[in-house]
C-alpha cells in the first residue's frame, strides 16, 4: 500500500499543485497551475540550504527548514497562486525525497492463464497489493508502472485488451517511515489539502527525463547536485539499476574511482549506453565533463561509438514548462512540474493507497 491516498484523481480542468523538494543540503517550495491543453507554469519558487546546528542530527534541521520553508511558502507564494488562480490554495502537493532517506527498486509482476483474460487495472492493483514486499524501518511512497508487456509486446495502452500473458515492470519508491511521518506532519500543520503524493527523487528524475527526453531510451542519468551523487541506468527507455556514491566532492580521485567502480559493477549485466544526461549545477559543467570524457573513453569503453554527455540545463526544460518571472530557474523544481503534468492522469499511473499509516 502507498502512502496517501486520492492522489491523480482531481477533475478539474485548471489544477494547482505545491511542489516540495527535499535534499540533503537544501529544501525548495514552489506552486505550479495547469490548464488542460496548454504548457504548466511555474509560478513562484523558493529554495533554503539546511542549517545543521552542532549536535543536531540533520533530519530534525531538514525538518525545521521545512517548516520555515512551507511559512515562506503562505506569505509569499500563495498570495502570487491567489492573483494568478484566484485561489491561494493548493489543489495536491507532490514532495520530492532524496538519498539518504529513500530508496528504489524495479521489479517484474507477471501474469499468465491458460485461457485468455481480459487484462484490467483492477487485476494489477490487487497483485500489487499483495506482492509489494516493504522493507524494515520504511515506508511505502508510490509504484508506477513504467512499462507493460502484453503477449510477448511492450505496449503504452495495455487496460482492456485479451491476452494469454502480460508482465508490468514497477518503479517503487521507499522513503525512511519516520522522515515520511515527520514531512507529512509538517505539511499537513502548514495546509489543507490531503491529496499528497511522496516518491524517491531518483524515481522522479527518471520518469521526468524520459518525457523531456523521448528518443533517448539508452541512458546513464548522472546526478551530482546534492551530497550523494547517483547513477540511474536506463535500457530499452526502462529504469534497470541504480548506484549511489557517497563522496560529495565531485571530480576528486576518491569521487572518480568509485563511479568507475560503480559503473564497471553495472557492466556485468548491462552494457552502459553511450548518451550520459548531467544533472549538476551549470558552473559544475566544464569540470565534470573533463574529468568524465576520458573516464568513458578510457575504463569505461564499451564499442566505439563516441559517448554523449549532456548536461541537462534549464533551457531544455524551459522548452516544455512555461516560467513566470518571479519564479527562479530551479532544475529539480522544473523536473517536478514536468512530472506532474505528464503523470497527473489516472490512465498513466497507478497508485496503491493506505492513508493508516500515519494513524
Amino acid at each position: 500500500m502507498s502512502f496517501f491516498s486520492g492522489f491523480f484523481r482531481n477533475e478539474k480542468r485548471t489544477k494547482s499543485v505545491l511542489l516540495i523538494d527535499i535534499t540533503t543540503d537544501s529544501v525548495a517550495g514552489a506552486y505550479a497551475q495547469y490548464k488542460e491543453g496548454g504548457k504548466p507554469i511555474l509560478l513562484y519558487t523558493k529554495r533554503l540550504p539546511i542549517q545543521v546546528k552542532e549536535g543536531e542530527f540533520r533530519e530534525h534541521a531538514m525538518l525545521h527548514t521545512l517548516k520555515v520553508l512551507g511559512a515562506t511558502l503562505i506569505l509569499e507564494g500563495a498570495p502570487i497562486l491567489m492573483r494568478t488562480t484566484g485561489s491561494g490554495h493548493s489543489d495536491s502537493i507532490i514532495v520530492s525525497v532524496d538519498a539518504p532517506w529513500q530508496t528504489t527498486s524495479v521489479r517484474t509482476k507477471h501474469f499468465e492463464r491458460q485461457t485468455p483474460f481480459i487484462f484490467t487495472k483492477d487485476i494489477v492493483n490487487t497483485a500489487l497489493e499483495k506482492n509489494t514486499t516493504i522493507p524494515p524501518g520504511k515506508l511505502l511512497a508510490n509504484e508506477s508502472i513504467i512499462g507493460t508487456i502484453l503477449n510477448g509486446y511492450e505496449t503504452r495502452n495495455p487496460y482492456g485488451k485479451k491476452v494469454h500473458r502480460a508482465s508490468i515492470i514497477v518503479l517503487t519508491s521507499f522513503i525512511d517511515e519516520h522522515i515520511a511521518v515527520g514531512v507529512a506532519t509538517t505539511l499537513q500543520g502548514l495546509y489543507h489539502t490531503k491529496d499528497m503524493l511522496l516518491i524517491a527523487g531518483s524515481s522522479l528524475r527518471y520518469q521526468a527525463m524520459r518525457t523531456a527526453f523521448p528518443h533517448e531510451r539508452d541512458t546513464l542519468i548522472l546526478d551530482t547536485r546534492g551530497s550523494v551523487t547517483s547513477l540511474s541506468l536506463v535500457r530499452k527507455d526502462l529504469f534497470v539499476a541504480l548506484a549511489e556514491v557517497s563522496d560529495n566532492v565531485a571530480n576528486s580521485d576518491n569521487w572518480t574511482e568509485q563511479i568507475v567502480r560503480k559503473l564497471s559493477t553495472l557492466t556485468k549485466r548491462y552494457p552502459l549506453p553511450q548518451t550520459v544526461f548531467l544533472l549538476t549545477e551549470e558552473s559544475n559543467i566544464p569540470l565534470l565533463r573533463k574529468t568524465l570524457e576520458p573516464m568513458y573513453a578510457g575504463k569505461l569503453r564499451t564499442s566505439n561509438t563516441q559517448s554523449k554527455i549532456i548536461p541537462v540545463l534549464v533551457s531544455h526544460i524551459l522548452a516544455l514548462v512555461q516560467q513566470t518571472g518571479i519564479a527562479s530557474s530551479d532544475l529539480q523544481l522544473l523536473l517536478m512540474t514536468l512530472f506532474w503534468q505528464y503523470h497527473s492522469s489516472e490512465e498513466k499511473n497507478v497508485m496503491h493507497n493506505n492513508h493508516s499509516n500515519l494513524r
